[in-house]
């Protein structure tokens, strides 16, 4: 009998725990460092780099770069929604890059670098224009040019794309933008 309920405890436990993830889709320029930066987050599951919002299926890299795709880098973000709400990861994105540069995140240029959520259902949709509208009545940028986009399709780019400023530390891209970036909103997160 013992057994039995230690079992029950532990499905119970693992259904809540996985009930409570919940995902959030991010473009904000290079998705190398959009992904370091949702990875330094306690309550984040995973974060993967892929492809959203184009016309091409299943794109690959030199496809995205060509900027003829429509689609954005895209960082898909699974997180616990016990630990971090989607509200949370809002005010994240938004403290994690420049949303007042159109189609452009430093030195990375043209609409694959675009400022996007991808919103999921309407509830994400309803928070994200509300924190948007925020920004602007809190004149916190001078414009915010994020766009916000349903969500259709995410494409995983690439293995050599995943964890790449971790498994890259020394890469120039990722010692001159991704760690600078990175550094640069975990200031912000320190003192707020």
């Amino acid at each position: 009998m013992t057994r039995f309920i230690s079992l029950a405890i532990f499905l119970c436990s693992f259904f809540s725990l996985f009930s409570q993830r919940e995902t959030a889709y991010f473009a904000s320029g290079c998705f190398w460092c959009v992904e370091a930066i949702f990875e330094s987050i306690e309550g984040v599951i995973n974060a993967e780099s892929g492809y959203c919002g184009g016309t091409v299926k299943n794109p690959t890299y030199s496809q995205i770069c060509s900027g003829k795709t429509g689609h954005a880098e895209t960082v898909k973000v699974t997180f616990s929604s016990n630990k971090v709400t989607y509200s949370e990861m809002l005010e994240i994105f938004f403290d994690s890059h420049d949303p007042t540069t159109l189609n452009r995140q430093g030195p990375d240029v043209g609409t694959q670098y675009r400022s996007a959520i991808f919103y999921s259902d309407e509830r994400q949709k309803i928070l994200a224009q509300q924190y948007i509208e925020h920004l602007k009545k809190q004149k916190t940028f001078k414009t915010v040019t994020t766009t916000l986009e349903k969500m259709t399709k995410f494409y995983p780019a690439e293995q050599y794309h995943q964890d790449f400023v971790e498994k890259n530390p020394y890469h120039p891209y990722v010692t001159s933008v991704s760690k600078p970036r990175k550094l640069n909103f975990l200031k912000k997160l320190k003192n707020p």
